[in-house]
């Protein structure tokens, strides 16, 4: 290895910084003769927080500028959440490693002590993403859905100064920061997460082999294959964080079993399925659940939607 010093790119949330950090140490742990710095990025999706996600889509929404940033050799390599990764990266990038994957699953946050099954009707709930709106919506159509932007500490915030009756958030991010909220788990079977939820992807340029071999040593095969199946299926839907559709895959012995979803916005349709199979076929078992869901009917919803 030629390189000594090592520059990662960073939003400059406090979630991203406290995941950002946790790659940095892994790496100088395994590489202390590394001299590693962060580099923070300000993306589009944070310097927009007065307009929905939905409305300003979400291609790159909080990986352009990073990405642009790791092109232009101003940084070595990127951390990104996972589920905020677009399936199709930049010509020259490429996901050098995906770590040991968090709970994938979505929480419920609240100050009184509630279930998504036993929220008050007509409840205010507080929610960014179209794909837990209508999940949430497909279950309790009682429920009044308000759009929630910001980072964690903003969205935690605004529940305790009453303007919701719950919020719903990632149990991953809520881990990392150890933020001390009440709150309960949904399963994801009643919500399923998005593509990546709770893993951490490093990108980094195509050809540059002593970037490619350091990150190496931070890469989880089983988390790696999991999620390449769920963007795999994303992929096919052509769909992106804003868009109604959840994943999950897990891996069993030598079987990975992937189940998806795609919603109405109104939750009132639904299409679900689920495959099973060996491991090393990964992102075909997601490629190949997407066309089923297409085949029974997802497209149509998509379409209403688009």
């Amino acid at each position: 290895m030629t390189k000594d010093t090592l520059i990662i790119g960073s939003r400059s949330s406090k979630l991203a910084l406290t995941q950002t950090r946790l790659i940095k140490d892994a790496i100088e742990a395994v590489f202390p003769e590394l001299k590693v710095a962060i580099k923070t990025i300000k993306t589009t999706g944070y310097k927009i927080l007065d307009v929905p996600l939905s409305k300003i889509g979400d291609k790159g929404l909080f990986t352009k500028e990073i990405e642009e940033a790791l092109l232009a050799n101003e940084v070595d390599l990127a951390v990104h959440s996972m589920k905020d990764l677009p399936t199709k990266l930049p010509e020259g990038l490429v996901i050098g490693a995906v770590t040991n994957r968090e709970n994938s699953c979505d929480i419920l946050v609240y100050s009184e002590g509630y279930t998504l099954e036993t929220l008050p009707q007509g409840a205010k709930v507080g929610t960014s993403s179209l794909r837990r709106r209508a999940q949430i919506l497909n279950k309790r159509s009682d429920l009044e859905i308000l759009d929630l932007r910001g980072n964690l500490d903003t969205r935690v915030r605004k529940l305790e100064q009453g303007q919701f009756d719950a919020i719903i958030l990632a149990y991953a991010g809520v881990k990392r920061l150890g933020l001390e909220v009440k709150m309960s788990i949904i399963s994801v079977s009643d919500m399923l997460p998005q593509a990546g939820q709770g893993a951490l992807g490093i990108e980094i340029r195509e050809n540059d082999p002593d970037v490619s071999r350091i990150v190496d040593v931070l890469n989880d095969a089983k988390s790696r294959l999991c999620v390449e199946a769920e963007r795999a299926l994303l992929a096919v839907l052509e769909g992106g964080c804003q868009v109604p559709i959840g994943m999950s895959a897990r891996i069993e012995d030598e079987m990975i079993l992937i189940s998806g979803g795609v919603f109405s916005l109104d939750g009132k349709n639904a299409v679900r399925d689920e495959i099973d199979g060996d491991k090393k076929d990964a992102s075909g078992l997601g490629e190949e659940l997407a066309k089923n869901l297409l085949d029974k009917g997802a497209g149509e919803i998509l379409e209403e939607i688009r």
